[in-house]
């Protein structure tokens, strides 16, 4: 078999190990820093308190202020904070939102950043911030972007809402689903692309029973890590496109807006490349897009963009801008077409392929 491909593996340092956010403070040693501001959502502010004690006198402050999608006046508030504090290094706790933020920290700054995900997100392992504004979401790739360090602690996603661990999960997965057809895919981003399908295939059922289980958890923080190491590797399609859109223009959730959208993009992607999908239908047993749709009604996933706050009137827009300016496809994007994929995802009707 003749093989040609091109294939740059990560620098990020990754940890896994039940306890190990508890080694931050040494980590921020390693890197060479002595001034770490902890990042969080304001619903995270008491657990990055709990975080900035374990650093102790190497944490010079909190910013509780991450919300969704990244939006430049949060950061520029951080930056503010940044700045004040003189801090030399950032820690990230949580999922996206907070990730996303100690990117775009150092994106302006190039300060080293440690990353602990409390969710299945995958962004902590890729170069790529996205950020909002004007109601527009836009990504930037860059090395600086990358984290440094990442450390992944079964243990700090016990708290973790089952339905959030259940979209979280699937929102990774898209990026697995993209991987396959990526123009610029290659056969190590394929493999982890199918392992990364297959734990959290393995993972969120068990999560959802016992909501407890750290082996189950580590499965989904192991999945994570697959699936955002493939995001960082190749570029996204269709999916993401939308998924950007949705939650850039409209502010619907992220982890839901991907949940949601990913069994339609599937299958109509499916249609042009089902060889390059065929390792989806054989993890999940059905159709592409079918199968998806199934096993995200099986984990209690909402289905329907309807249900998340997105109205009919606006698939419209929605529609319009997704094919402004478009990522490259693996099958021709139109506005009929994607008009009719927002209206199935909207209406929550299963992929027939």
């Amino acid at each position: 078999m003749s093989l040609s491909f091109h294939y740059a593996g990560s620098p990020a340092h990754i940890v896994f190990g039940e306890g190990a956010s508890q080694n931050v403070a040494n980590w921020i040693e390693k890197i060479g820093c002595r001034r770490a501001l902890v990042l969080s959502t304001p619903q995270q502010k008491g657990d990055a308190e709990a975080l900035a004690a374990t650093i102790g006198p190497l944490a010079v402050g909190i910013f509780s202020g991450a919300v969704m999608h990244t939006p430049v006046n949060v950061t520029e508030a951080a930056m503010k904070m940044v700045s004040e504090s003189r801090a030399d290094c950032v820690v990230s706790l949580g999922g996206g939102s907070t990730t996303g933020l100690g990117k775009a920290i150092a994106y302006r700054t190039d300060l080293p950043q440690i990353v602990i995900p409390t969710t299945y997100a995958g962004s902590e392992v890729t170069p790529i911030l996205g950020q909002t504004e004007d109601g527009r979401k836009t990504t930037i790739k860059g090395a600086k972007i990358l984290p440094e360090v990442v450390i992944y602690d079964a243990s700090l996603t016990i708290g973790l809402p089952v339905a959030l661990s259940m979209t979280s999960g699937l929102n990774a997965m898209a990026h697995a689903v993209e991987a396959l057809y990526a123009q610029d895919r290659n056969p190590i981003s394929t493999l982890m692309a199918i392992e990364g399908l297959r734990a959290f295939r393995s993972a969120l059922p068990e999560i959802l029973l016992k909501p407890s289980d750290l082996e189950a958890r580590a499965g989904g923080l192991y999945g994570a890590w697959l699936c955002g190491t493939v995001l960082g590797t190749v570029g996204m399609a269709l999916h993401h496109k939308i998924c950007h859109t949705l939650g850039g223009t409209f502010d619907t959730p992220h982890a839901e807006t991907h949940a949601i959208m990913l069994p339609h993009t599937a299958a109509f992607n499916s249609v042009a490349v089902p060889e390059l999908l065929k390792p989806v239908a054989e993890i999940f047993g059905s159709a592409v897009g079918g199968g998806l749709w199934d096993f995200a009604r099986s984990v209690g996933a909402p289905l329907a963009l309807r249900d998340i706050g997105l109205t009919e009137a606006d698939l419209d827009k929605a529609s319009q801008i997704a094919v402004d300016n478009p990522y490259w496809n693996p099958r021709p994007i139109d506005g009929p077409s994607i008009r009719a994929l927002l209206q199935d995802a909207w209406e929550g009707r299963r992929p027939q392929n």
